[in-house]
């Protein structure tokens, strides 16, 4: 059974940082593409970041810069670093696993990100 549980999410300053969390059982992380997806009210989810099982990551071209996505193996976690976060990433944060050799995803439950002054 996959679990996914983010933490890390509040209200953070614009031009501050934070760091999500995403602790993983049941699935390894360094075995699969993991990421980060958003969804902020009336908008569809969209991917923020991904790592693949090569280490390999990509980024929506809105974060690009100012987010990190990386993973620690022996913890089987993954992190989204936001440094300078803005008010429009404003949004849930959902962690996302694909498994590999499928389109088989997993989801978290999400965690809150409110960037406002």
């Amino acid at each position: 059974q996959v679990r996914l549980v983010e933490s890390g999410g509040g209200l953070v300053q614009p031009g501050g940082s934070l760091r999500l969390s995403c602790a993983a059982s049941g699935i390894i992380v360094s075995s699969n593409t993991m990421g980060w997806y958003r969804q902020a009210p009336g908008k569809q989810r969209e991917l923020v970041a991904a790592i693949t099982s090569t280490g390999s990551t990509n980024y929506t071209d809105s974060v690009k810069g100012r987010f990190t996505i990386s993973r620690d193996n022996a913890k089987n976690t993954v992190y989204l670093q936001m440094n300078s976060p803005q008010p429009e990433d404003t949004a849930v944060y959902y962690c996302a696993a694909k498994l590999r050799f499928t389109s088989i995803f997993y989801w978290g439950q999400g965690t809150q990100v409110t960037v406002s002054s």
